[in-house]
């Protein structure tokens, strides 16, 4: 193919309006820049070289790194299913595990999310971008708890937010100290502390 034609191909297929596969081709090109580079050797201009796309098409779908990171992560998050184990210990345990700190441990997703989060502290779209997220994700985390109460395990005024907020928490707590592998141990022992609280605390 020539220099010519290849340019001809390029604009067909990352152009102006947003496709599904130009989409993939830039996302697929964005992990291997965060797997050859890591966080440090990641930008918008890196992904347009390894993706051989404009630096302006990517920079209008995705307008800071930080939002172009995250649809990274929500790829390989997306293509884990929340958990029906039939229990609620058994499904936050799961979620905890398969979701959240067994998710991290060890591999490029916690080093990512741990990015983003960084990086919404200090910029108000990748702050929007991880709040909007973060409410899609906690939506479906909530059913966890709807369905205990369904079962008759927890009682009906159970604050299903809360829970989830506080099993989210621990999570991401562990995620920014780097402590994942101590807390990937501690999983059950986290999911039984938060069903005791459910239960009530009873004073002397």
């Amino acid at each position: 193919m020539s220099v010519s034609d290849e340019s001809i191909e390029t604009r067909r297929s990352i152009g102006a309006r947003r496709n599904p596969a130009s989409q993939e081709a830039i996302l697929d090109a964005a992990e291997d820049v965060l797997r050859d580079g890591g966080i440090a050797g990641f930008s918008i201009e890196a992904v347009a070289r390894r993706a051989r796309a404009g630096k302006p098409t990517i920079s209008r779908w995705w307008p800071n790194r930080t939002m172009l990171m995250l649809d990274v992560y929500k790829r390989f998050k997306n293509a884990r299913s929340f958990p029906d184990t039939g229990s609620l210990r058994g499904d936050l345990t799961a979620f905890l595990d398969n979701q959240l700190v067994g998710f991290w441990k060890d591999s490029l997703c916690g080093i990512v999310y741990r990015a983003v989060i960084a990086e919404a502290q200090t910029d108000p779209g990748a702050a929007q971008a991880l709040q909007d997220y973060q409410a899609e994700r906690k939506t479906v985390a909530i059913s966890l708890v709807e369905r205990a109460k369904s079962r008759g395990e927890v009682p009906a005024e159970t604050n299903g937010v809360l829970i989830i907020d506080l099993v989210v928490s621990y999570a991401w707590h562990q995620l920014l100290l780097g402590q994942l592998d101590d807390a990937a141990g501690q999983i059950e022992t986290e999911v039984d502390t938060i069903l005791c609280g459910i239960a009530g605390y009873r004073s002397l």
